[in-house]
């Protein structure tokens, strides 16, 4: 059924690469604006999981290695979660995603956490990407065919400590499991499934003068180091999106009621750049080994070290709190144009009264559109048990 894997195709594509649908130029490399053959854009298995799955960090132009700790901790970095205010939590979160084309897709996100001490905590998540239905139809174009359903998911528990009153470290186990072919229509497109773990360090640095009280955070993040993945046999396999952040804010009270918050990020996948021959033909280099693509990713660029650089995104943010009450955000991701040209500016707002939080984002693309354009992403908190002396937003 020819066009039955067009639309497999299309479905690897659309789970593949976050801008595929919107984009014009992305795709496999090709000679660069100065007529040089680049990479071009690395793709990898299951990439919602670099997705920004809380409406927190995404008002922040999807940054979080070193803000403060909150209930989406465990996926920016676990280093930052025992220094979590309250006994224990969970929030839930709901990203439209393609609304401006349909709307049965989106990523859920449910989060977790349980201080077992001061110093420890433990937690778990679950982020689940529902793909929508598809219709499927065969070389006669009949549509007499089950309907695709095809879903994504990741189970991740994680354990948080304190080594210090500045510093912490955390580690997560994850399970993925990735459905495209949710049908009974080609048995020969199987469920990818694979295990992998992320190791995360954060540092905080308070300061006090007179009344003024300021803070300088740094964190570091590897996350997704794990087994490949193949929906077709081992020929097709893809790396998971293995990913170094490092990030650092620093914040400083204006008085004992408002705070302003700066930060910068960078973030690199650690996953080979694809390389072509003089024609423009793909070179397979997933043959590589999981830790030795993750190394070799920070030298195998075509074009040297600048191509390694083009391929760092950069995110900023500013953050403003009134007291733990109200929070309003602002953020900005840019990447380059070879390289998926993803640049958008973001806008979040943070409510919070008692046990209970609302947070809200929304995405303004520069350049291509976004399939998370001119949507309303959001998170529902709830924080019980007695706040720690630990917190990072006093």
């Amino acid at each position: 059924m020819k066009k039955l894997n067009y639309i497999f195709s299309f479905l690897i594509a659309l789970a593949f690469s976050p801008t595929t649908v919107f984009a014009q130029n992305i795709g496999p490399g090709g000679p660069n604006a100065s007529g040089q053959q680049g990479g071009g854009v690395i793709q990898t298995a299951v990439p919602f999981m670099l997705i920004s799955p809380d409406a927190r960090s995404a008002g922040l132009g999807d940054m979080g290695a070193a803000t403060s700790a909150d209930l989406a901790s465990a996926y920016w970095n676990p280093g930052k979660y025992a220094f979590i205010e309250n006994d224990f939590a969970a929030s839930l979160s709901y990203t439209p995603w393609l609304g401006k084309i349909t709307n049965d897709m989106s990523i859920s996100y449910l989060s977790g956490y349980y201080k077992l001490t001061r110093e420890q905590l433990i937690s778990v998540s679950l982020t689940y990407f529902n793909m929508g239905t598809i219709e499927f139809v065969d070389e006669n174009g009949q549509t007499n065919l089950p309907q695709g359903r095809p879903r994504d998911y990741n189970i991740q528990v994680g354990y948080s400590r304190m080594l210090s009153e500045s510093s912490g470290i955390g580690v997560n186990l994850k399970y993925i499991r990735s459905n495209l072919g949710a049908s009974a229509v080609n048995g020969d497109i199987q469920p990818a499934q694979s295990v992998a773990a992320d190791i995360g360090y954060y540092y905080n640095k308070k300061f006090k003068r007179s009344l003024k009280k300021s803070e300088l955070s740094f964190g570091a993040v590897i996350s997704n180091i794990g087994a490949k993945m193949t929906y077709l046999g081992e020929a097709e396999q893809q790396f998971l999106p293995a990913n170094l952040r490092l990030g650092s804010v620093y914040s400083f009270n204006l008085d004992p009621y408002n705070k302003l918050c700066f930060g910068l990020e960078f973030n690199k996948l650690m996953v080979p750049t694809p390389t072509f021959d003089e024609d423009g033909n793909k070179i397979n280099n997933q043959d590589k080994s999981v830790i030795n693509g993750m190394f070799s990713s920070f030298g195998d660029a075509p074009n040297g070290f600048g191509e390694e650089i083009q391929e760092v995104k950069l995110q900023a943010s500013m953050e403003y709190w009134y007291k733990e009450l109200f929070a309003a955000r602002l953020g900005y991701q840019y990447e380059d144009p070879e390289k998926g040209d993803r640049t958008y500016m973001t806008l979040g707002l943070g409510f919070y009264y008692n046990v209970f939080g609302l947070d809200v984002a929304y995405l303004v693309p520069f350049t291509r559109e976004n399939p998370l354009a001119e949507t309303i992403r959001f998170t529902l908190s709830f924080q019980f048990g007695e706040e720690s002396t630990t917190s990072v937003r006093d």
